[in-house]
């Protein structure tokens, strides 16, 4: 989520890395919870764990089932000492960006707004902000336009800026948001304009890329979608954000004749003279399912969210966003004879493992010497007064990682470019090193995430294989962030370099280096 600014610049800081419990396939429920059997509308609060212990599970037919995300954002994990019937509806989806211009809802102060990630998914990112034209030497008229913010997760869209006409080269158009990558990788923003002979360019906000295994294992949501450059009166619409994650396992059997739904949210609309480009859509989030039988006719939807539209007063031109990648379903059971709908195609498996356990973990601990609290709500938890003095320090903490390594810190405001900073090497132990580095902070909020990646032996890699497709792992990059609920996330790099992007909030026992 985009955090509102306070008297100084907000931060707000990460739940990282909470362990996990591991389980085998029989679901591991304690029963706790009791049966699930709602008969109205329902919104279920996560626990901190985002883990439900029930005995059954029974969603009747005309019943929508909601989930309030925990601090951590972690994915929510269903599990059945029984049976599972979903015969109404549970829902998951990013939320749209917010419309701007006259396409909003006539109140401007939520113009652009960012689309919020759905359980286990990420937030898209903000309008950039309308500024007033001005001329260059030649007196053609060139828009001073904001460029709209990027979004968040692994696959997050950039925000959307300048690109020129083509082939009048004086001529500046704001550019939509990237779409959000999970599955495949979202789609880049355009330009087009309606009448015949006209240019067509793409460009502006880059797409995102994908991330993730088809195992999905661990579980991780979809990623939000970049927000539109900002236009002379308006701003640019907020980009989607990306579907939620969803993990049901049950011992007995899982009947779905109703909807299981973790869309990517659709970027928002602008229209109006003066108007902002659009923002992305979000990506598709994850749907695993694993029990001894899985059946019904139902629907399992993870697909990606559409770009917002973005249309003048005359209608000849838009300026639109990238579309969201599809996101992740998985279908693990001894008997599996679902044949309902499914975007995108489900990956059929026996059933594995319902989680792993430890991970190596890296924490920002300060920034300008204020700590990170032990419990933080992901909403300002580390407020700097306006007047600080820039550059400040930011202090990392890890465990489990090698000395030597350094940390790359990025800084992504509201508005604008990233800022890059890399430390010096991580000093202390493996189960206990620090760094730090010193960055300019930009003014108003800012999301602050640090990366640290190791080489691993070979029979660590091959150990991991199972969450790489198979493939030998590598090297290691553990990621932490500031800025919104837990975003922590490791990732495993084969030795063909390829990637494998998992929550560090579910990820478990990875052997110490």
């Amino acid at each position: 989520m985009m955090l509102a600014k306070q008297a100084g610049r907000a931060l707000a800081v990460l739940a990282l890395l909470p362990a996990m419990m591991a389980h085998a396939f029989e679901s591991g429920s304690t029963g706790s919870n009791g049966a699930f059997n709602p008969t109205v509308n329902t919104v279920v609060e996560l626990p901190a764990s985002g883990i439900l212990n029930y005995t059954t599970v029974s969603i009747p037919a005309g019943v929508t089932v909601k989930f309030k995300k925990n601090a951590a954002n972690t994915p929510v994990v269903i599990l059945a000492s029984g049976d599972v019937t979903i015969a109404g509806t549970l829902n998951l989806d990013g939320d749209k960006g917010a419309d701007s211009g006259t396409a909003g809802d006539g109140n401007q102060g939520d113009d652009g707004l960012p689309g919020a990630g759905g359980p286990g998914g990420f937030a898209g990112g903000r309008g950039g902000k309308a500024q007033a034209t001005s001329s260059n030497a030649d007196g053609i008229a060139k828009k001073a336009l904001y460029t709209g913010g990027a979004a968040l997760g692994p696959g997050a869209g950039a925000g959307g800026g300048l690109s020129y006409r083509i082939p009048y080269s004086d001529d500046l158009y704001r550019m939509g948001g990237g779409g959000g990558g999970h599955a495949g990788a979202g789609e880049g923003s355009y330009r087009y304009r309606h009448d015949p002979g006209s240019s067509y360019d793409k460009g502006g906000g880059a797409a995102g890329t994908s991330y993730g295994s088809e195992l999905l294992l661990p579980l991780i949501g979809g990623s939000g979608a970049g927000g539109g450059a900002g236009g002379s009166n308006y701003p640019g619409t907020g980009g989607g954000g990306g579907g939620g994650a969803l993990l049901i396992a049950a011992s007995g059997t899982v009947n779905i004749t109703g909807g299981i739904y973790a869309r990517g949210g659709a970027g928002g609309s602008s229209a109006g003279t003066g108007y902002g480009a659009s923002g992305g859509g979000g990506s598709g989030g994850a749907i695993r399912v694993v029990a001894t039988r899985i059946s019904g006719n139902g629907q399992l939807q993870a697909g990606g969210g559409w770009r917002g539209t973005a249309n003048g007063s005359n209608g000849d031109e838009t300026y639109t966003g990238g579309n969201g990648s599809s996101g992740r379903i998985r279908l693990e059971g001894e008997s599996i004879t679902y044949n309902g709908a499914n975007t995108p195609t489900y990956k059929p498996g026996t059933p594995g493992p319902i989680f792993v356990a430890n991970a190596p973990a890296l924490r920002i601990a300060k920034v300008a010497g204020v700590a990170a609290p032990a419990n933080p709500t992901g909403n300002a938890d580390i407020v700097l007064p306006e007047d600080l003095q820039n550059p400040v320090t930011v202090e990392f903490e890890t465990s489990g990682v090698p000395v030597g390594n350094t940390v790359m810190l990025t800084v992504t405001p509201a508005y604008g470019d990233r800022v890059l900073a890399q430390s010096p090497a991580l000093a202390g132990t493996a189960q206990s090193a620090t760094a730090s580095v010193q960055v300019a902070l930009p003014k108003g909020p800012s999301t602050l995430s640090a990366t640290t990646m190791y080489t691993i032996v070979a029979s660590l890699g091959d150990a991991l294989s199972h969450y790489a497709n198979n493939e030998r792992v590598e090297k290691i990059a553990v990621t932490a962030a500031l800025g919104l609920p837990a975003t922590g996330t490791v990732t495993l790099i084969t030795v063909s370099g390829k990637t494998y992007e998992v929550p560090a909030s579910v990820l478990g026992q990875i052997p110490s280096v």
